[in-house]
């Protein structure tokens, strides 16, 4: 166990916005939120999955919806408290812990907001190791955890509790919801028991992202290229250099949806990528061939100070270096794919890790496939 403190946080929320791979919410909007909750309560107890007792309850704190819209409805920072605490009524007995639902930029840091608030710990796990789209797209539900009762609250005061069939329809259900209530929303989902959470949660992921958001900093203040410590620091390899020549983006059925491509530069001269995405890049399509796919990990980081850029902050004209990073080993499994791999978005090509299309040197592309869509 170890506290959490502002400062903690602001590499927390760098690093996971790199992990979110475009999506997850704004990680500054996060970041505000728990640094004045931690301001205001105290630090946090972060713990690690192996420190919390079998028998206890977990539950996910997290954003729901476009991160297009939070660009102008802004959360109030209480609403997630009152989520969390409307699905604690409802189980009729005390929520023990928070974590993550996923490695997203705000997803990541919303939790501390419930954890200094209600002065519970933390626990050092999510469900995904990144970030994704969909309320079943997390590790739990391969493992046959249920995502409801969920609760879910806005900044106007409205709430519901949810129960469903299973997590798909969790999603569908959620969905309506959150558009109803202005397309962003706030949720308490999947409790769990500890010894659950020790089997199907992704272990170390908060550490992991304070890590990278640590790396970054540092080489800033050391005049180091943040593209390689990066790259260092979570085993990336580079896809792409050049700028942002357009983005065609569309709030639809709740999702960020859009495709960004990019002119070459720096050694890519000539060459074109296109990036698709849903809140989250799923696919990076070079001159017509598949590079890097779902559910390994696409993120677009500015070219000179390594800065994490999302979805809905790319701009025409940025310089920018993108990255592929390979995704947990639970997605890798079949199970996994058939929750989050290519086919499932709609893409007519099956998934190969990031490692196996590039070269070891993480340069030349090894014969990707055409480009299925």
């Amino acid at each position: 166990m170890r506290l959490i403190y502002p400062e903690n946080l602001e590499d927390i929320a760098l690093g996971a916005a790199v992990l979110g791979t475009g999506g997850g919410g704004d990680p500054y909007i996060g970041k505000l939120m728990g640094i004045q909750a931690i301001r205001q309560h105290g630090p946090v107890r972060l713990v690690s999955p192996d420190e919390i007792p079998d028998e206890c309850l977990v539950c996910h704190s997290a954003m729901m919806g476009a991160p297009t819209v939070m660009v102008e409805k802004l959360p109030k920072g209480t609403e997630i408290v009152e989520a969390f605490l409307a699905l604690q009524t409802y189980l009729g007995r005390t929520i023990d812990y928070t974590t993550s639902a996923e490695a997203g930029g705000l997803n990541s840091t919303t939790p501390f907001t419930v954890a200094a608030r209600l002065g519970i710990p933390m626990v050092d796990a999510d469900g995904m190791g990144r970030a994704f789209p969909e309320i079943q797209m997390v590790t739990p539900t391969m493992y046959g955890i249920a995502a409801t009762p969920m609760a879910i609250a806005d900044e106007k005061g409205n709430s519901a509790i949810i129960t469903t069939f299973d997590n798909r329809w969790t999603e569908r259900l959620a969905r309506t919801i959150c558009i109803d209530m202005g397309t962003t929303a706030m949720i308490a989902l999947y409790p769990m028991t500890g010894r659950q959470l020790k089997q199907a949660m992704v272990p170390g992921t908060l550490t992991r992202a304070e890590r990278i958001g640590r790396t970054i900093r540092e080489a800033r203040q050391q005049h180091r290229d943040p593209i390689a410590a990066v790259r260092q620091v979570t085993g990336a390899f580079e896809v792409f250099r050049g700028k942002v020549a357009d983005v065609q983006r569309r709030t639809e059925t709740g999702f960020a949806r859009g495709e960004a491509s990019f002119q070459g530069a720096d050694g890519y001269e000539g060459k074109r990528l296109r990036l698709r995405f849903q809140n989250e890049h799923l696919v990076a399509i070079l001159d017509g061939q598949v590079v890097v796919s779902v559910p390994d990990l696409i993120t677009v980081l500015d070219a000179e100070t390594g800065e994490p850029i999302t979805t809905e902050g790319l701009r025409y004209g940025f310089r920018v270096v993108v990255l592929g990073i390979p995704c947990d080993p639970k997605w890798r499994t079949p199970a996994g794919l058939e929750l989050v791999g290519p086919r499932y978005f709609g893409y007519d090509f099956d998934y190969v890790p990031v490692e196996q299309r590039f070269a070891s040197s993480g340069q030349g592309v090894a014969s990707p496939p055409r480009e299925g869509l």
